[in-house]
Protein backbone atom coordinates (compact mmCIF):
# COMPACT_ATOMS: atom_id res chain seq x y z
CA UNK A 1 0.00 0.00 0.00
CA UNK A 2 1.61 2.94 -1.08
CA UNK A 3 0.00 6.81 -0.54
CA UNK A 4 -2.23 6.88 -3.04
CA UNK A 5 -4.18 3.47 -1.78
CA UNK A 6 -4.03 5.25 1.66
CA UNK A 7 -5.24 8.20 0.70
CA UNK A 8 -8.25 6.41 -0.52
CA UNK A 9 -8.89 5.09 2.20
CA UNK A 10 -8.69 7.78 4.16
CA UNK A 11 -11.68 9.92 1.62
CA UNK A 12 -13.83 6.99 2.23
CA UNK A 13 -13.56 7.36 5.90
CA UNK A 14 -14.35 10.71 5.33
CA UNK A 15 -17.12 9.96 2.77
CA UNK A 16 -18.95 7.47 5.57
CA UNK A 17 -18.52 10.20 8.37
CA UNK A 18 -20.23 12.32 6.31
CA UNK A 19 -22.58 9.69 5.72
CA UNK A 20 -23.26 9.30 9.25
CA UNK A 21 -22.74 12.16 10.32
CA UNK A 22 -26.08 13.44 12.03
CA UNK A 23 -26.41 9.39 13.54
CA UNK A 24 -22.70 10.37 15.55
CA UNK A 25 -24.13 14.18 16.69
CA UNK A 26 -27.58 12.15 17.80
CA UNK A 27 -25.09 9.94 20.05
CA UNK A 28 -22.89 12.44 20.99
CA UNK A 29 -25.73 14.73 22.20
CA UNK A 30 -27.44 11.54 24.23
CA UNK A 31 -24.12 11.25 26.44
CA UNK A 32 -21.52 14.30 25.33
CA UNK A 33 -21.74 17.49 23.60
CA UNK A 34 -23.67 16.84 20.77
CA UNK A 35 -20.88 17.60 18.61
CA UNK A 36 -18.66 14.61 17.57
CA UNK A 37 -20.58 13.98 14.18
CA UNK A 38 -20.55 17.59 12.94
CA UNK A 39 -16.45 17.63 14.39
CA UNK A 40 -15.19 15.27 12.49
CA UNK A 41 -17.22 16.17 9.30
CA UNK A 42 -15.42 19.54 9.11
CA UNK A 43 -12.18 18.40 10.41
CA UNK A 44 -12.43 15.34 7.79
CA UNK A 45 -13.65 17.51 5.06
CA UNK A 46 -10.87 19.70 5.60
CA UNK A 47 -8.44 16.46 5.39
CA UNK A 48 -10.20 15.77 1.92
CA UNK A 49 -9.32 19.60 0.56
CA UNK A 50 -5.51 19.24 1.52
CA UNK A 51 -4.87 15.85 0.34
CA UNK A 52 -6.14 17.17 -2.78
CA UNK A 53 -4.62 20.85 -2.71
CA UNK A 54 -1.31 18.57 -2.30
CA UNK A 55 -1.58 14.44 -2.47
CA UNK A 56 1.30 13.43 -0.32
CA UNK A 57 3.71 11.58 -1.83
CA UNK A 58 4.89 8.86 1.17
CA UNK A 59 2.32 6.96 4.09
CA UNK A 60 4.29 8.79 6.51
CA UNK A 61 3.58 12.47 4.74
CA UNK A 62 -0.40 11.79 4.55
CA UNK A 63 -0.52 10.36 7.92
CA UNK A 64 0.86 13.58 9.43
CA UNK A 65 -1.27 15.66 6.99
CA UNK A 66 -4.29 14.28 8.32
CA UNK A 67 -3.24 14.59 12.02
CA UNK A 68 -1.74 17.95 11.86
CA UNK A 69 -5.29 18.68 9.96
CA UNK A 70 -7.52 17.09 12.51
CA UNK A 71 -5.67 18.69 15.60
CA UNK A 72 -6.36 21.96 13.89
CA UNK A 73 -9.57 21.58 12.57
CA UNK A 74 -11.58 19.07 14.88
CA UNK A 75 -12.74 20.11 18.35
CA UNK A 76 -13.81 18.50 21.66
CA UNK A 77 -12.20 15.29 22.45
CA UNK A 78 -12.02 13.90 18.86
CA UNK A 79 -9.61 15.86 17.21
CA UNK A 80 -6.63 16.01 19.54
CA UNK A 81 -6.85 11.82 19.95
CA UNK A 82 -7.39 11.19 16.06
CA UNK A 83 -5.25 13.56 15.25
CA UNK A 84 -2.25 11.84 17.98
CA UNK A 85 -3.68 8.58 16.15
CA UNK A 86 -2.30 9.72 12.94
CA UNK A 87 0.94 11.39 13.80
CA UNK A 88 2.03 8.18 16.23
CA UNK A 89 1.16 6.35 12.65
CA UNK A 90 3.35 8.72 10.67
CA UNK A 91 5.81 8.27 12.96
CA UNK A 92 5.35 4.10 12.55
CA UNK A 93 4.97 4.43 8.59
CA UNK A 94 7.46 2.55 6.08
CA UNK A 95 7.35 4.00 2.83
CA UNK A 96 5.20 0.77 1.30
CA UNK A 97 3.06 -0.73 3.72
CA UNK A 98 1.94 -4.55 3.38
CA UNK A 99 -0.40 -5.99 6.05
CA UNK A 100 1.87 -6.43 8.70
CA UNK A 101 3.23 -2.99 8.19
CA UNK A 102 -0.08 -1.73 7.77
CA UNK A 103 -1.13 -3.41 11.50
CA UNK A 104 2.34 -2.07 12.88
CA UNK A 105 0.94 1.73 12.05
CA UNK A 106 -2.49 1.05 13.32
CA UNK A 107 -1.03 -0.34 16.80
CA UNK A 108 1.11 3.17 16.82
CA UNK A 109 -2.63 5.08 16.56
CA UNK A 110 -3.77 2.67 19.26
CA UNK A 111 -0.86 3.80 21.53
CA UNK A 112 -1.19 7.24 21.18
CA UNK A 113 -4.88 7.43 21.80
CA UNK A 114 -3.72 5.91 25.08
CA UNK A 115 -1.24 7.85 25.50
CA UNK A 116 -3.46 10.95 25.23
CA UNK A 117 -6.64 10.38 26.80
CA UNK A 118 -4.99 8.37 29.54
CA UNK A 119 -8.31 5.32 28.79
CA UNK A 120 -8.61 1.85 28.62
CA UNK A 121 -10.81 -0.32 27.60
CA UNK A 122 -14.63 -0.75 29.45
CA UNK A 123 -14.53 3.37 29.99
CA UNK A 124 -16.93 3.77 27.31
CA UNK A 125 -14.87 5.80 24.66
CA UNK A 126 -13.30 5.07 21.28
CA UNK A 127 -10.73 2.29 22.65
CA UNK A 128 -13.72 0.14 22.91
CA UNK A 129 -14.00 -0.48 19.25
CA UNK A 130 -9.85 0.60 18.51
CA UNK A 131 -8.57 -1.89 20.83
CA UNK A 132 -10.54 -5.32 19.88
CA UNK A 133 -10.08 -4.15 15.75
CA UNK A 134 -5.65 -4.05 16.62
CA UNK A 135 -6.05 -7.25 18.32
CA UNK A 136 -8.25 -9.09 15.80
CA UNK A 137 -5.85 -7.92 12.73
CA UNK A 138 -2.50 -8.73 14.29
CA UNK A 139 -4.20 -12.03 15.77
CA UNK A 140 -5.77 -12.59 11.70
CA UNK A 141 -2.11 -11.89 10.28
CA UNK A 142 -0.14 -14.47 12.36
CA UNK A 143 -2.88 -17.08 12.17
CA UNK A 144 -1.67 -16.95 7.95
CA UNK A 145 -5.06 -15.06 6.99
CA UNK A 146 -4.88 -13.04 3.79
CA UNK A 147 -4.83 -9.20 4.38
CA UNK A 148 -8.53 -8.70 3.07
CA UNK A 149 -9.64 -11.38 5.57
CA UNK A 150 -7.67 -9.85 8.63
CA UNK A 151 -9.34 -6.70 7.92
CA UNK A 152 -13.21 -8.10 7.73
CA UNK A 153 -12.14 -9.48 10.96
CA UNK A 154 -10.76 -6.13 12.60
CA UNK A 155 -14.04 -4.29 11.40
CA UNK A 156 -16.04 -7.02 12.94
CA UNK A 157 -14.29 -6.80 16.17
CA UNK A 158 -14.88 -3.19 15.91
CA UNK A 159 -18.46 -3.37 15.37
CA UNK A 160 -18.51 -5.70 18.27
CA UNK A 161 -16.76 -3.67 20.90
CA UNK A 162 -19.47 -0.68 19.86
CA UNK A 163 -21.93 -2.79 20.54
CA UNK A 164 -20.38 -3.39 23.67
CA UNK A 165 -20.61 0.11 25.18
CA UNK A 166 -23.78 0.44 25.54
CA UNK A 167 -24.86 -1.13 28.45
CA UNK A 168 -21.22 0.69 30.04
CA UNK A 169 -21.64 3.73 32.42
CA UNK A 170 -19.01 5.84 30.97
CA UNK A 171 -15.64 6.23 33.20
CA UNK A 172 -13.51 9.06 30.90
CA UNK A 173 -15.28 12.51 29.37
CA UNK A 174 -17.93 14.25 29.25
CA UNK A 175 -20.02 11.13 29.37
CA UNK A 176 -18.81 10.16 32.79
CA UNK A 177 -20.63 13.16 34.51
CA UNK A 178 -24.44 11.24 33.25
CA UNK A 179 -23.05 8.42 35.57
CA UNK A 180 -25.28 5.69 35.30
CA UNK A 181 -27.05 7.78 32.98
CA UNK A 182 -24.53 7.23 30.36
CA UNK A 183 -25.68 3.43 30.06
CA UNK A 184 -28.21 2.73 27.13
CA UNK A 185 -26.27 4.34 24.06
CA UNK A 186 -23.22 3.44 22.17
CA UNK A 187 -20.22 5.47 22.18
CA UNK A 188 -19.78 8.08 19.86
CA UNK A 189 -15.86 7.92 19.75
CA UNK A 190 -16.26 3.69 19.13
CA UNK A 191 -18.79 4.56 16.58
CA UNK A 192 -16.47 6.48 14.54
CA UNK A 193 -13.80 4.00 14.53
CA UNK A 194 -16.39 1.49 13.23
CA UNK A 195 -16.15 3.73 10.53
CA UNK A 196 -12.63 3.79 10.43
CA UNK A 197 -12.45 -0.13 9.88
CA UNK A 198 -15.46 -0.36 7.62
CA UNK A 199 -13.38 2.00 5.38
CA UNK A 200 -10.19 0.29 5.44
CA UNK A 201 -12.41 -3.30 4.42
CA UNK A 202 -13.72 -1.34 1.30
CA UNK A 203 -10.61 -0.21 0.14
CA UNK A 204 -7.03 -1.31 1.55
CA UNK A 205 -8.74 -4.59 1.53
CA UNK A 206 -10.51 -4.51 -1.67
CA UNK A 207 -7.43 -3.28 -3.01
CA UNK A 208 -5.13 -6.31 -1.16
Amino acid sequence: MDAKALSAWLREFARLVAENKDDLTALDSAIGDGDHGTNMDRGLTAVVAALDAEPPETPSALFKKVGMTLISKVGGAGGPLYGTAFLRMAAAADSVLDGPGFAKVLRAGLDGVVARGKAAPGDKTMLDALVPAVEALDSALAAGASFPAALRDAAAAADRGREATIPLVARKGRASYLGERSAGHADPGATSVTLLLRAAESTLGAAG
